[in-house]
């Protein structure tokens, strides 16, 4: 039996058994008790988490979790999980335990050797590009995602606007828009649906006391119908090119729709919060002369102001440069 083979069948056979001695495999794969111990050291680097215990009565065994068993990929198959594992690596947080160089690591490294160069002769040809995450790692991802999942409320401490507030929240899950994580949420604080940046949050923890409500038919299919709107909203109207609908492309903001003409072109109405005036303004910005802002005239005089700004930033540089010269 080969090696690969031999470690294979051993990793079934201990994710069957959980619990073993050397001896015991020694014997069942007719290899000496040192190569079993270097076997058990590979798989351990492989990611099967296995505990020993010395004594008359000690042995290995597995941690109470599951291993899969190998699976069969076509070459086509394997390429296309590559790439799927690739596009996470612009996420420093992702909602798992292993990060993107662990699953890199554990999948890449085990393909057959010509499957890898096919791998390496693409990875500079195809690329899945997304924003990249720019705050620090979240520690709190897979924590919300649980809550989600099993309808538990958590206890958290919420940072914004340079102050922090503690809200009981019961989260409906997480999704990543524009190189941000976001927790769409039940807030037993405002008794209402509610949108939290999950880098904004600085602690959470299950919270016993609040008796969860059912929010079975909430999902992120339907995050967006559950959320009132803020108090204060002012109304959007922005004109889109063909190319600022292409630019807009399939992102989702609470409240605002995209309506596209049979030309391609496209209006993007609904209603924006007074605070996050700047980031919009900032963000149409980035279209160029591919959208045009209707309303509201907060936005519109926030835009003017800030490419002004810039205007003088440029001409005031022109200045410095004259005077050197």
């Amino acid at each position: 039996m080969s090696k690969a083979k031999r470690l294979n069948e051993m990793m079934m056979m201990v994710n069957r058994k959980k619990r073993f001695t050397v001896g015991e495999l020694a014997q069942e794969f007719g290899v000496s008790k040192r190569t079993v111990l270097r076997d058990l050291q590979e798989l351990s680097e492989l990611g099967v988490p296995l505990y020993s215990e010395t004594g008359p009565h000690g042995g290995y065994q597995v941690l109470n979790e599951r291993i899969l068993p190998p699976i069969a990929f076509s070459e086509n198959e394997a390429i296309s999980i590559f790439f799927a594992i690739h596009a996470l690596r612009h996420y420093m947080s992702l909602p798992f335990d292993a990060q993107y160089d662990s699953i890199k690591k554990k999948f890449y490294l085990n393909l057959a050797g010509d499957i890898r160069e096919t791998i390496d002769s693409m990875k500079d040809r195809v690329d899945f590009y997304t924003a990249y995450e720019q705050k620090d790692e979240i520690p709190f991802l897979r924590v919300l995602l649980e809550a989600a999942v099993q309808q538990n409320v958590l206890l958290i401490k919420y940072e914004t606007n340079d102050t922090t507030s503690e809200r009981t929240i019961q989260p409906i899950g997480i999704y990543a828009n524009q190189g941000k994580w976001y927790c769409p949420a039940y807030c037993f604080l405002r008794e209402d649906y509610r949108m939290f940046r999950c880098d904004r949050i600085m602690f959470a923890e299950h919270d016993e006391n609040t008796v969860p409500i059912d929010l079975s038919e909430i999902n992120l299919k339907n995050r967006f119908s559950v959320l009132t709107r803020p108090r204060e909203t002012l109304e959007l109207s922005v004109e889109l090119t063909t190319k600022g609908v292409e630019r807009y492309g399939s992102l989702t903001w609470p409240y605002l729709e995209l309506h596209v003409r049979e030309d391609g072109s496209g209006i993007l109405r609904g209603g924006i919060a007074p605070k996050d005036i700047d980031f919009f303004s900032d963000f149409f910005i980035s279209f160029g002369r591919e959208a045009v802002i209707q309303k509201p005239s907060e936005l519109i005089e926030r835009t003017k102001k800030t490419l002004f700004e810039m205007v003088n930033q440029y001409a005031q540089n022109e200045d410095s440069s004259s005077t050197d010269d």
